[in-house]
């Protein structure tokens, strides 16, 4: 009987760690908003910054955030105009790289989208619209799809730029065709299950959210001229809403919480907060403001409060989730990056700052600063926190900062 118990407990153990390791990663932490579950976090940084625990360095060209599964860190980079996985230990030595093609060698050169991990298998799209599923054990390739030849997508002016869902067997991908606008594969084979003509438009450099709604799970993304809502489950277009700017540059993934999406750009557009049918099938506006007009930088929504920084205008600041009131405004830091963990925003500006910033709507208030000088390039990387600590890729160099 003592025998029967114990395997059960064992078997159920186990059950759990697979499903734990098939959690596939996502943008921008486990809920794809910025918002990362750590707590004890230190609450002020000595003058000179948190503790650097390590760097590694030749990790090629890129504006890509790591990603951590298996204990192991994925990130992308290039070389001499090829695309590469770089396999890491978690104390940054290198285990295995293996390339995924061509990559973007014109304006901002190098990689620009994350990878991501599902149990054993990685999967990369390029921007040159490769979409290359590996062994995360090896780095060896499985399939291989191309947004443009494969589904009648189109690149776009900085090259592509969208990290993939994943959900369940599913992958989802944006190539941006008149037919193929938006595409669910078969994760394990790359074949195609639905496709959706959208809009028609070209993508527009956005990683899509995946909203599990009791209704249906919808897949909502931003295109040239217009915002998207997409069943999951068949891919039919639900609605459209118009958001445009000058270069038609959409490159932050959505904010969704309790029927409210939040969608922002910049070039001078801003954001605008919808109201969700309880299914899903239809959204009408809530409040708009210029304020709120990050290109890249994303945003976080804590307390009933989003903080993130503007393009044209920007200071950074904080509005209020249901009014859209600004709170404060502040040009302490440049603009840039900024996710969220403990009570504390992490904010990396493009000027190479990081900055551990109060969790507060009415005031910007730093508790520590830094400044990045290793690496190369663009500080556009968005930082990313895991097992208490802080992870910065800038160009070639990735840092892992000690905040716990």
């Amino acid at each position: 009987m003592k025998k029967s118990i114990i395997f059960i407990v064992v078997l159920i153990i186990a059950t759990q760690l697979v499903g734990f390791a098939q959690v596939p990663t996502k943008w921008r932490g486990p809920n794809s908003n910025g918002i990362y579950n750590e707590t004890g976090l230190l609450k002020n940084w000595p003058g000179d910054g948190p503790q650097l625990l390590w760097h590694s360095d030749s990790l090629g060209l890129g504006h890509s955030s790591p990603v951590f599964a298996n204990d192991k860190i994925f990130v992308s980079g290039m070389e001499d105009s090829i695309g590469y996985i770089f396999c890491l230990d978690l104390k940054g030595k290198l285990i295995w790289k293996s390339s995924y093609g061509p990559e973007f060698t014109e304006s901002y050169p190098g990689a620009r989208t994350s990878p991501v991990v599902a149990a054993d298998d990685l999967y990369m799209y390029s921007a040159m619209g490769n979409i290359v599923c590996m062994d995360a054990n090896s780095g060896s390739e499985k399939w291989k799809k191309n947004a443009f030849t494969d589904f009648d997508g189109e690149n776009i002016k900085w090259g592509v730029t969208e990290t993939l869902v994943i959900d369940g067997d599913k992958l989802y991908c944006t190539p941006g065709g008149k037919t193929n606008n938006l595409v669910a594969l078969n994760r394990h084979n790359g074949d195609l299950i639905w496709t959706s003509a959208g809009e028609g438009e070209k993508s527009a450099y956005c990683s899509p959210l995946l909203i599990e709604l009791p209704a249906r799970k919808l897949l909502v993304t931003m295109t040239e001229n217009h915002i998207l809502g997409v069943d999951a489950a068949n891919g039919k277009k639900l609605w459209s809403y118009e958001q445009t700017n000058r270069w038609s540059v959409h490159a932050n993934t959505p904010l969704y919480h309790d029927g409210g999406l939040l969608c922002f750009s910049g070039y001078g557009r801003g954001a605008v907060k919808l109201k969700l049918l309880a299914d899903g099938s239809s959204v009408s506006k809530e409040w708009f403001s210029e304020e709120l007009d990050s290109r890249m930088g994303g945003a976080v929504l804590v307390d009933g409060y989003v903080y993130g920084s503007g393009d044209n205008n920007r200071s950074w600041k904080s509005l209020n989730w249901k009014t859209g009131e600004i709170g404060y405004s502040s040009t302490d830091i440049a603009k840039g990056a900024v996710i969220y963990a403990d009570g504390l925003l992490f904010c990396y500006s493009e000027r190479g700052e990081l900055a551990m910033v109060e969790a507060n709507p009415s005031t910007f208030k730093i508790l520590g600063t830094t400044k990045i000088t290793l690496g190369s390039e663009q500080h556009w990387a968005h930082p990313v926190i895991n097992n208490g600590q802080l992870f910065i890729r800038h160009g070639n160099t990735l840092m892992a900062f000690k905040i716990k």
